[in-house]
């Protein structure tokens, strides 16, 4: 008897420190939700269009933002090119304390007609304090190469413009690539994702005829192994969609684990008509070019020729180093300019009192001339100099006749890529629909008893891999247009500009 109330009281004190625990935890709980719920919403993924992701690159690309920092420095330079053609006026003054006057000797029979020839007398050159204030003007009147420099500097600031527009446009083709790759790798996820699902079905569905005695241990083992095979090819297209969302992130200058949602899908995309897709598809075919016709052969190459921004760079290097030749051979030629000095100096004794209080203290001088500059021999710098200009231009020549070359090559294949991924579209689309429908006539034979296990697995393959045999051709026809766009020089500077990169 004297036990049982012991016991009780053991299991009431128990049961009261789990009571505690609970409430502990649950107002652990209960502080820690609201946080992670606000977590889950900082960490909602942000969700671009193809535009959007263009706008956000062009705007945070250090490549850009160097471009344009070297832009900026030919801006400057043509200044200071222009500063070789303008008066140069200078100004000046100085102020000396001579502590001890310097002396000279003067024979002494020009202050003293009595002295003889050989005496001298010491005499003061100066003054105790000495002012001295100028103005200079000088201004260049013929000097060739300061003016064939002017060109030359304004083509060295239109090479530069040329590279920012090159590097604006590497930029976008860039962020087109690294767009299409996220949309090919959720096309993946969603492919494995329903053959998961049709696979777990009929794996159910078996396994219900089994236990009937409909089906054989056979059938439903190898189903198993059909899921246990999909399910890490699943894990592995979830990580090939972090892996090309860091990369998109990357490019449009975020950070790496930026969440990032992308708009439009592939498996929904008719090529060819925009009216026929959704509104976000449509959007995305419009940034992308698929709505523009290609053009032929001839009329895309004239195009890249005149639009594509290294063969713009390659002649505009031309242009300088030929501007460089004639500014180095201009050095033969005399130089001529006008100057004129302006100079107010005085001098006074004892301290110091600017310019005294005598006129007769300072004095002034103005002069002006013209000079004339003949170079004749510099140790045969100069023609080395044009000998190195000359070799840089025939080295820009041959550079700009292969770049011709691999254009007219690059486009040929380009063009030739986007005509057969197109006709690859529109000839996987019906298979799509056939294949859809052969795995429902088998999943509904075999639920009828009338069909093989091996006959719906065989469907539910061919299901899978011509739907991502679709998804995979809009994705190179895509790529291969925003290749074809790069190849002709007329990729958009921004998304939400659907028209070609005009030359600035």
């Amino acid at each position: 008897m004297s036990v049982t109330p012991t016991g009780n009281a053991s299991m009431n004190w128990f049961t009261m420190r789990i009571s505690l625990r609970v409430l502990a935890g649950a107002l652990v709980l209960g502080s820690t939700v609201p946080a992670t719920a606000a977590a889950q919403v900082s960490a909602a993924p942000r969700r671009v269009s193809l535009a959007e992701a263009i706008d956000v690159a062009v705007a945070n690309s250090r490549e850009i933002a160097q471009a344009e920092a070297s832009l900026h420095n030919a801006g400057g330079r043509v200044r200071e090119a222009w500063a070789s053609v303008l008066p140069d006026v200078r100004a000046s003054a100085s102020y000396q304390r001579n502590f001890k006057v310097q002396e000279g000797f003067l024979p002494a029979i020009f202050f003293d007609s009595t002295a003889g020839p050989d005496d001298v007398i010491p005499v003061r050159f100066g003054a105790d304090n000495s002012w001295q204030a100028a103005l200079t003007l000088s201004q260049p009147l013929f000097e060739a190469a300061v003016f064939i420099g002017l060109g030359a500097a304004a083509r060295f600031r239109a090479l530069q413009e040329e590279r920012v527009r090159g590097t604006a446009q590497n930029v976008v083709t860039s962020v087109r690539t690294a767009y299409f790759d996220v949309l090919l790798a959720l096309e993946q996820v969603r492919l494995t994702q329903q053959s998961v699902e049709r696979v777990r079905q009929t794996l159910e569905e078996t396994r219900g005829l089994n236990r009937a005695g409909l089906a054989s241990d056979y059938d439903v083992l190898r189903l198993e192994v059909q899921l246990g095979n999909l399910e890490p090819n699943l894990r592995r297209a979830r990580n090939g969609v972090a892996a090309t969302t860091r990369t998109l992130a990357v490019i449009m200058g975020l950070d790496a684990e930026t969440p990032l949602e992308v708009e439009g899908r592939l498996h929904e995309m008719v090529i060819g008509d925009l009216l026929a897709n959704s509104a976000e598809n449509s959007v995305l075919l419009a940034v992308a070019g698929a709505s523009g016709s290609e053009a032929a052969f001839q009329e895309a190459y004239r195009t890249a020729l005149d639009e594509r921004s290294d063969i713009r760079q390659v002649r505009l290097n031309i242009e300088l180093e030929q501007a460089r030749y004639k500014v180095e051979r201009a050095e033969y030629f005399p130089k001529l300019t006008v100057f004129s000095n302006y100079v107010v100096s005085a001098q006074q004794n004892g301290a110091p009192n600017f310019f005294g209080e005598n006129s007769n203290q300072r004095t002034t001088a103005f002069s002006g001339g013209i000079r004339v500059e003949l170079p004749i021999f510099t140790g045969f710098s100069r023609s080395a100099r044009m000998q190195q200009a000359r070799a840089n231009v025939m080295q820009n020549e041959a550079l700009l006749a292969l770049t011709e070359q691999q254009v007219a090559n690059q486009v040929r294949t380009l063009l030739a890529s986007v005509e057969e991924t197109r006709q690859r579209v529109n000839s996987q689309r019906p298979a799509v629909d056939q294949a859809r429908r052969g795995f429902e006539i088998a999943s509904a034979q075999y639920r009828a008893g009338l069909g093989s296990q091996l006959q719906i697995t065989d469907a539910e393959v061919a299901l899978r891999q011509s739907e991502f045999n679709y998804g995979r051709a809009v994705y190179d026809y895509l790529s291969a247009r925003a290749n074809l766009d790069a190849a002709r020089g007329t990729v958009p500077d921004r998304g939400v500009d659907l028209g070609p990169l005009q030359a600035n």
